[in-house]
């Protein structure tokens, strides 16, 4: 029996309504990306400790076999997202800009690439601890950007209750249709990763938030024969930034997030929908996260789709196998209100990667990039989602008052979703003021 679908027409306060630029992607069916010679396998793909190798120098790996192990409980452990041999151990450059310590695996050209380690497993018969161990060998981290270990939002907190589980199929930023084609070709594995977490943190119900750009998602996700009758889906109206957790919480459930808390807090939990479909595929198979669907978009494409790729692609090829147009300029890992731009095409795709994002020359030339001073129009505080106060923060970054940000004006309640920037009519880089702020701060408590 098809699960039902409720329909939500409220919306939060605040937010932005960006262009969607999604219709060049969003109806192509996912495609295969050739393996590159040679994938770079960082780390540290993921929040909190970086793996630690568990092959040296020379050795062949098959795909799919451990090369790294967890190095604590907040960590992940790396698996070979292709056959061929261990090339090198060293430090390689990040999208970030920092040299991340990574393994180098050349692949054979003439290997199948199938997928050679695993075995089945019982999920049925595990007990919560045992999933949570189960999904942590697996690597799987939240695949919407944030890289969180899965694993640790299934360790309910003592003292908390986890009643619903919530699943983020929103996928609001512009240009990404990842997680709108995982949802059409991939339901079922969905809702295999939902009677997992289901289990994991005890939750009685799921429930799916689609936004209404994607109803055909929604209806994929309804009548799949893996639904089971404690999940529903609601559809949402497209507004951004509607997949930050606490926004979901509040539209869905009617419950607030306390400042500085979590979902945890008022009895949810939220999950990607790339993320369960990763954990309901892998986890029967005892098989480790070695690929990802990539959205590569933007008026500097020339074969724009969405592809599944081994994780360590190197950017580089990625962009050679979609095709370059003359006048490419920029290229962003993510969507364009969250995505950093990067400037070295050798860093490899990694687990948090949802997209890539070429512009031309043509379309960066038509904004006014210059910056000028704030005018205090408040175009910034009405677009906040969380209402603070962009502008007030912005005048505290620039003059170094870092400490009092947080104390004060909430700092950590932002979760840089860009809204004030897309908004500033002064054109001020408001997010990058906060992230270094946020940074700077980490860094005084570390050292203190």
């Amino acid at each position: 029996m098809p699960i039902p679908v409720l329909h939500i027409r409220k919306t939060f306060s605040h937010g932005i309504y960006p262009p969607e630029e999604k219709g060049a992607t969003c109806s192509l069916p996912i495609r295969r990306l050739p393996f590159a010679p040679e994938l770079i396998v960082p780390l540290s793909q993921h929040t909190g400790a970086p793996a630690v190798p568990c092959v040296s120098e020379g050795v062949e790996v098959v795909r799919g076999e451990p090369i790294a192990q967890p190095g604590g409980f907040v960590s992940v452990p790396m698996h070979a997202p292709g056959t061929g041999t261990v090339l090198r151990i060293d430090r390689v450059r990040s999208a970030k800009g920092d040299m991340v310590r990574s393994i180098i695996i050349r692949t054979y050209s003439g290997a199948s690439q199938e997928i050679l380690y695993g075995a089945p497993q019982d999920v049925e018969s595990m007990t919560p601890d045992e999933l949570v161990n189960a999904v942590q060998q697996t690597g799987v981290v939240g695949l919407g950007g944030a890289a969180f270990p899965t694993h640790v939002k299934l360790k309910v907190p003592a003292g908390k209750r986890i009643d619903t589980v919530i699943v983020n199929g929103c996928e609001c930023e512009p240009y990404l249709t990842t997680d709108h084609r995982v949802m059409l070709e991939y339901a079922d594995q969905i809702h295999e990763g939902i009677r997992v977490v289901q289990k994991a943190v005890g939750a009685e119900r799921a429930i799916i938030a689609v936004e209404d750009n994607k109803l055909d998602a929604a209806e994929a996700l309804r009548v799949s024969p893996r639904a089971a009758q404690t999940t529903s889906v609601v559809v949402l109206k497209t507004h951004y930034p509607q997949g930050a957790e606490k926004m979901l919480v509040k539209l869905v459930l009617n419950h607030e997030v306390p400042s500085g808390g979590l979902p945890s807090d008022v009895g949810a939990a939220v999950f990607n929908v790339a993320t369960l479909a990763q954990i309901g595929d892998l986890l029967p198979r005892s098989q480790g996260l070695i690929e990802r669907v990539v959205t590569i978009a933007g008026d500097g494409v020339a074969h724009p789709g969405n592809y599944l790729m081994a994780l360590g692609t190197p950017l580089r090829f990625a962009l050679e196998h979609a095709g370059l147009k003359p006048g490419a300029c920029e290229v962003i890992l993510g969507g364009p209100m969250m995505g950093p731009a990067v400037a070295d095409t050798n860093v490899p795709i990694t687990k948090g990667v949802t997209g890539i994002l070429v512009l031309s020359k043509e379309k960066l030339s038509r904004a006014d990039r210059k910056e000028y001073p704030c005018i205090k129009c408040g175009h910034c505080v009405d677009a906040c989602p969380v209402h603070l106060n962009p502008s007030r923060l912005g005048l505290l970054a620039r003059v170094g008052m870092h400490e009092e940000m947080e104390k004060h004006f909430h700092l950590n309640d932002c979760f840089e979703c860009g809204s004030c920037a897309y908004v500033c009519p002064s054109h001020i880089p408001l997010v990058q003021h906060f992230r270094i702020a946020k940074q700077l701060n980490r860094e005084r408590r570390a050292s203190s």
